[in-house]
């Protein structure tokens, strides 16, 4: 071996060939591309490609238990400080100390919700699933505590189980006496506690039959309908059948053997009270609920309460979570969307209300959160079991939006839906040929042909999708809304027929059509969910709905929007917003809906919908916290933490608010601290946002390094040749579709 000409080496160090550094990463062998191993693959369709994956923590890489350990106290802390929350009865009794506790479950949850992210996606997916189920199950453990509408849930499940349709009576009408239980309806001492409404009793029968058209005195006009106690089924003379009887699940009323589940009798001279809120108007829950509600009703052991609403919320909220994290694993970074899915599994607001309250809310979400994943790829799936959660909770409709996010955006922007670096690359080129070669200017030298296609690299595209590739960009804009006959610019593509000039209107209408294919198949499941309650009810299905908006002051000019703290931030700008409070909320709504349908990602649509729904709650300011789970769920879609704010308001209004006197301002300071969150959120994040880019931004390798870049000049451009970091999706290591790709340097 000849001497080296720079001289022998030191001692003790091997000697370096100039022109080559060598390779510290691997060991004998090819050296492995330069790409990130963390990258995303190809078809990955989420996380914005400006925040880059995390590194990894000192602590997950010298000390991995640390973390696990950490994370299981605080999940068991959480886990115990949410049982003695449920155990004791202070909603009406001490709102102080049951805001107390609220606090510190919420604290523990935040300190979870951070130590999770330094777990492997794996490791963090067991304890999100896990934890998020032993949480659940402690709202299992007591009877509803901060709400009674659970009982309203049970009871609309057992008057459609007797046949009758739910929006056609009242709790109180006696016309449903006959399905009075003890536990919905109690008497004598019972009616002493909280949260008891009076009743009126049912008369009692007369035994002699009155004339058609007379009824006794007291009697509903509507108690002598047939019932299935009053007609057997196989009476000469039934009368007209009960509305909804076969199609409702039944003709017969359950009767539950248990003592404290008798019927209360009519003629018990005892007062009588119900568990039910609001008993004197018809419900207000959309069809979706109703069959819910229904559901498990016929599911439920006889005997049972309200533990099958409660289980059935349990089951829902669990399910979400298993929602999230499949979700996860199509995620750009599934460890950190993993980490996200805990701020839903964890949230203190979902065992309080999901679970211990039962609220219907639990099956709205499970829902929009699996029609917003399922929006980016099977637009008509995600637009059904969006309209399938309005039917639920018609509080989902805002989130409607987020499905039609970035529709008005044009349709080279990048991330936009039906756009591909491919297809951009080709109409570049096509557009290059057809400027060179246009009316008035010299045709250029003629060029070689093509080489032939490489083996394994693929089969050229048909001639139908070049032709059409090359007039969506060689004709005009105009020529999409004009007639084809207008078109005069030649085209390049050969031999062309004549009915290709119109095809570029169909890449106008079939975007147009995909966009609002969400709305319509929305529009027809809430339809198709109404229709059988529509046939088969004599009254309106909308039920007490405008009623319930008038009374929460929501309607204009409302009196109640004072004593319920409506319009909270609106009314620190200008006192008494009852009269224009409406319309400054419809402009800023829509101008947030036109927000996200010009500028919103459609492969992310539920940031979109958790603008467009946290900005409605910071509006209204609503006075329910179970309201706000939708938000919870939202947030651990996108991970925009600072918008939990929101469900904190809605805590501080609901239950801290009790706890002081004259306590609006409670509720106001809640969502104004919630507003000031989200817009710090959103300086921050703006901030960041350059950095974060500028740092994601690939380097481009020496193109003098032997043996990975190659240059040769031509008259007037440079055209580098290099080896291509990442192989075709789907192709051997070694084939064809791996080798050299062509693209211009810069001098």
């Amino acid at each position: 071996m000849p001497p080296s000409p720079h001289g022998p080496p030191p001692h003790g160090r091997p000697a370096r060939r100039p022109g080559r550094v060598p390779d510290q990463r691997s060991g004998p062998g090819p050296r492995p591309p330069d790409r990130d191993r963390l990258a995303p693959p190809p078809d990955s369709t989420d996380e914005h490609p400006a925040e880059p994956p995390d590194p990894p923590s000192r602590a997950r890489t010298a000390h991995p238990w640390i973390a696990p350990i950490a994370l299981a106290t605080l999940l068991g802390s959480l886990v115990a400080v949410l049982a003695l929350t449920f155990r004791g009865d202070d909603f009406h009794t001490a709102p102080g100390a049951l805001s107390l506790r609220y606090a510190i479950a919420w604290t523990l949850f935040a300190a979870a919700a951070w130590t999770v992210r330094r777990l492997g996606a794996r490791q963090a997916a067991v304890f999100v699933l896990v934890g998020g189920a032993a949480i659940a199950a402690t709202g299992l453990l007591a009877p509803p505590r901060t709400s009674t509408d659970a009982y309203r849930y049970a009871w609309d499940g057992r008057v459609q189980a007797a046949g009758i349709s739910p929006y056609d009576y009242a709790p109180e009408d006696p016309a449903l006496a006959s399905l009075r239980d003890r536990w919905l309806f109690p008497k004598g001492p019972a009616c002493h506690g909280p949260d008891r409404a009076p009743v009126r009793p049912a008369p009692e029968r007369p035994k002699a039959e009155h004339p058609e058209g007379e009824h006794p005195e007291g009697e509903h006009p509507q108690a002598r309908r047939p019932t299935p106690e009053r007609t057997a089924p196989g009476s000469a003379k039934p009368g007209r059948p009960i509305p909804g009887g076969p199609a409702l699940g039944g003709a017969h009323p359950r009767a539950d053997p248990a003592p404290d589940h008798a019927h209360s009798a009519p003629d018990s001279a005892e007062p009588q009270c119900t568990r039910l809120n609001r008993p004197s108007v018809h419900t207000i829950y959309p069809p979706a609920a109703e069959g819910y509600f229904l559901l498990v009703h016929r599911s439920a052991p006889s005997g049972s309460t309200l533990l099958p609403l409660q289980t059935g919320g349990a089951l829902l909220s669990v399910a979400t979570t298993a929602v999230l994290l499949a979700a996860a694993r199509r995620r750009r970074d599934p460890r950190l969307a993993t980490a996200r899915a805990a701020l839903w599994a964890w949230c203190p607001a979902v065992p309080v209300e999901a679970v211990n309250n039962a609220h219907v809310d639990a099956l709205g979400v499970l829902l929009t959160v699996a029609g917003l994943i399922a929006v980016p790829h099977r637009r008509a799936l995600g637009g059904a079991l969006l309209g399938a959660a309005t039917a639920a909770k018609l509080l989902p409709a805002v989130a409607l939006p987020g499905a039609l996010s970035g529709v008005l955006a044009r349709a080279t922007k990048p991330g936009a839906p039906r756009t591909t670096a491919r297809r951009t690359t080709a109409h570049r080129t096509v557009l290059e040929k057809f400027r060179a070669t246009g009316p008035g200017r010299p045709a250029p030298a003629e060029s070689p042909p093509p080489p032939p296609p490489r083996e394994g690299a693929g089969s050229p595209a048909p001639a139908a999708s070049r032709i059409r590739r090359a007039a969506a960009v060689v004709l005009p804009r105009a020529a999409v809304l004009r007639p084809a006959t207008s078109v005069s610019r030649p085209t390049v593509s050969v031999n062309r027929p004549t009915a290709s000039a119109i095809r570029p209107a169909t890449s106008f209408i079939r975007p147009a059509a995909s966009a609002v294919l969400p709305v319509a198949a929305a529009a027809a499941v809430v339809a198709l969910g109404y229709l059988p309650y529509v046939l088969l009810s004599r009254s309106s299905v909308l039920g007490y709905l405008t009623g319930y908006v008038a009374e929460e002051g929501y309607e204009t000019g409302s009196a109640a929007a004072d004593d319920k703290n409506r319009y909270a931030l609106l009314r620190l700008l200008h006192p008494g917003p009852e009269t224009w409070a409406l319309p400054v909320v419809a402009a800023v709504l829509l101008a947030v809906v036109g927000w996200v349908l010009l500028r919103g990602d459609p492969q992310r649509p539920w940031r979109g919908a958790l603008v467009v729904t946290g900005t409605a709650f910071l509006l209204m300011t609503p006075g329910y916290p179970w309201y706000a789970l939708l938000v919870v769920a939202l947030v651990a879609l996108d991970g925009r933490w600072e918008w939990l704010g929101v469900p904190l308001a809605g805590v501080a209004q609901y239950v801290t608010a009790r706890a002081v006197d004259d306590g609006a301002w409670v509720g106001t300071l809640g969502y104004a601290v919630a507003c000031a969150a989200v817009m710090a959120g959103w300086a921050v994040r703006a901030l960041r946002a350059p950095r974060a880019a500028s740092a994601s931004r690939p380097t481009r390798p020496p193109a003098e390094t032997a043996g990975t870049a190659k240059t040769t000049r031509t008259a007037g451009t440079a055209e580098t040749t290099e080896a291509a970091d990442a192989a075709t999706p789907g192709s051997p290591p070694g084939s064809p579709a791996t080798g050299p790709r062509r693209r211009r340097a810069r001098r």
